[in-house]
């Protein structure tokens, strides 16, 4: 079900995005790393991905200092993955595995170098009518139904008129 106001697509200038920007569909979600459900339809989104491939533009909001070194979307899976191991020491131990300064994402992460940034992408969630997470808006409009694979790709599929064979 895709309900509320139009939500503005991401902009490839300040966005972290998965696929290309001028795809038929695109997926944004709103997420914490520390929410479990949003743990639970990472998968989900993935194999999504999978299915969509480059007609699929993933977008989120998070992880920026990786982002800031060109791997965003490496911290994001990482983060999910390991959901119940969030401490400084485990995102340096992150940081290091993806070849990232690990003293320098720590120290950033610290000293709040990204706070205004994640806040910005709050404030535009709860202007969209974010009220938890996760939160899945498809071309723009929020999707408010099921979170599982088949209902989310067929309402995708709706919004898209492309049709992905399971």
């Amino acid at each position: 079900m895709i309900t509320g106001p139009k939500l503005t697509l991401p902009d490839d200038e300040r966005d972290h995005i998965q696929g290309s920007i001028d795809a038929p569909i695109a997926l944004l979600e709103y997420g914490d790393y520390e929410c479990p459900a949003c743990g639970q339809t990472h998968p989900i989104v993935k194999a999504i991905q999978q299915q969509f491939g480059d007609d699929l533009c993933f977008a989120a909001e998070a992880a920026e200092a990786a982002g800031n070194r060109g791997n965003f979307w490496g911290m994001h899976d990482l983060l999910f993955e390991n959901q119940d191991a969030l401490e400084d020491e485990a995102l340096a131990e992150y940081a290091a595995a993806l070849g990232l300064d690990h003293v320098r994402l720590i120290r950033e992460v610290l000293s709040g170098a990204y706070a205004g940034r994640v806040r910005e992408d709050f404030k535009s969630g709860v202007r969209a009518g974010v009220n938890g997470t996760p939160t899945f808006f498809i071309n723009g409009q929020r999707y408010d139904g099921a979170r599982s694979l088949e209902p989310l790709l067929a309402a995708m599929k709706q919004r898209s008129g492309h049709y992905v064979i399971l």
